[in-house]
């Protein structure tokens, strides 16, 4: 009896995505149902939507819209043009240069943006052209480009980061946010790695070697774009102000300095505002509607069940850790970043402190997990950004992905079975409890 509500569940959950219903609808109508399961439908219709509504009542998801704002902001504030000439001096000469310039690019566009999304269309569109013109293939392009935009979602400041804290009942964000650094470097590297392979491989053309003097004066230009992640997280770390406070002073900054570029007009503001608004509602309905499912599964103990399962197969880090890994590979194809992760952290996370993990150490593992299925066909939003932009199709692109698929399970792989990658730097500042 106490497996049906779980069976009603994930039956109907998987069937209303079969059937093309929209993530959050499918998720809303499920936990609905399987309300019904247990309690009359007055009640259980009144209860998820009082669950939608109290899910968002956080003053921590404040920082979602702010954010959003300013990734928006620096998007249309010509910050990549000058990360992309920093980028450009750094690596250009190197084997598969314009790929690596694309990758520390959207790195460093995706820390200071914080959005996946955002780094993809940016660096699809300005660097996709330039990387055709001097002979890549446009697949391999849209490739390096689709896989180097999620180090952005692990590289702070990052949105998915606070709703990880959120959902797992208060894991310090200032610890996430230092936690992602070096996973998030770690997991660049790995791809310049096959990137520069590939291209030697493939012999394509080697760019010109730039002076000491050219990289300092691109660094000089970049500097003020790259300045914002010393206030933002500086001042999150040393407790200036909290992150919601930051996502307000990082809309603040990216606006000055759009302005002072001129790249941002008055004109703009509008257009900015409303794509920013309707992106923020897309994601708080998700929110919102995640909540409601994370409050039917512990409502009907499924955690618990689950975790018993779990620890009933083994109670062996490796093995339970390999499990979960494997389980949020495969929900990653199906299931956007953000819904995944309300929904399954409180699933898996009693499992993890039950075996003695750090939850921060966790948020990492899931957060670098689901980043790969957003790269995944047939639910991967920034699978589609790429290949869109890149104006291709995915059958073309997955070949080139595939070794950069090897390279960001290589690196969760390390992340996972060696927790000070990601604990060190929190701890150094004494965030870890």
């Amino acid at each position: 009896m106490e497996y049906i509500p779980i069976l009603v569940l994930v039956f109907s959950f998987i069937s209303f995505l079969a059937m093309g219903t929209p993530v959050a609808w499918s998720i809303t109508i499920s936990s609905l149902l399987t309300m019904l399961v247990s309690i009359p439908a007055t009640p259980a219709f009144t209860t998820v939507s009082q669950r939608m509504c109290t899910g968002l009542d956080s003053f921590a998801l404040l920082a979602i819209p702010f954010f959003i704002l300013s990734g928006e902001l620096m998007n249309k504030g010509g910050i990549a043009h000058r990360l992309i000439a920093f980028a450009k001096t750094l690596v250009g000469a190197l084997p598969g240069g314009l790929a690596l310039i694309n990758i520390i690019s959207a790195m460093l566009m995706g820390a200071i943006a914080g959005s996946a999304m955002a780094s993809a269309s940016a660096m699809g569109s300005i660097l996709g052209p330039e990387m055709e013109k001097e002979g890549y293939s446009k697949e391999f392009g849209a490739a390096v480009n689709i896989a180097s935009s999620t180090t952005g979602l692990i590289i702070p400041p990052s949105n998915v980061l606070i709703v990880y804290s959120l959902a797992s009942g208060g894991a310090s964000i200032a610890a996430l946010f230092l936690a992602g650094y070096i996973p998030g470097i770690m997991t660049g590297v790995f791809l310049m790695v096959v990137a520069s392979f590939w291209a030697k491989k493939k012999k394509y053309k080697l760019g010109q070697k730039s002076s000491f003097k050219d990289i300092f004066k691109t660094f000089i230009v970049a500097v003020p774009s790259l300045f914002m992640l010393v206030v933002v997280i500086g001042g999150i770390v040393v407790g200036v102000f909290t992150a919601t406070e930051a996502s307000a002073i990082a809309v603040l900054y990216s606006f000055i300095l759009g302005v002072i570029y001129k790249e941002i007009t008055f004109k703009n503001i509008p257009t900015i505002l409303l794509k920013s608004s309707t992106t923020t509602a897309i994601v708080m309905f998700l929110i919102a509607a995640s909540m409601s499912m994370s409050w039917v599964l512990s409502f009907e103990n499924i955690p618990q069940n689950i975790s018993n399962l779990l620890l009933g197969v083994s109670d062996n880090k490796i093995i339970v850790l390999l499990i979960i890994n494997l389980l949020l590979l495969f929900v990653g194809i199906f299931m956007d970043m953000t819904p995944a992760v309300l929904i399954f952290t409180p699933i898996f996370l009693p499992v993890i402190i039950k075996l003695g993990l750090n939850p921060v150490h966790f948020g990492i593992i899931m957060i670098l997990n689901l980043c790969i299925g957003l790269c995944t066909p047939p639910v991967g939003s920034v699978l589609f950004v790429g290949v869109g932009i890149a104006k291709t199709n995915i059958e073309k692109v997955i070949k080139p992905l595939l070794p950069l698929f090897l390279a960001m399970i290589f690196a969760l792989f390390l992340v996972t079975y060696f927790p000070q990658i990601s604990l060190w730097l929190p701890g150094i500042f004494g965030l870890l409890n």
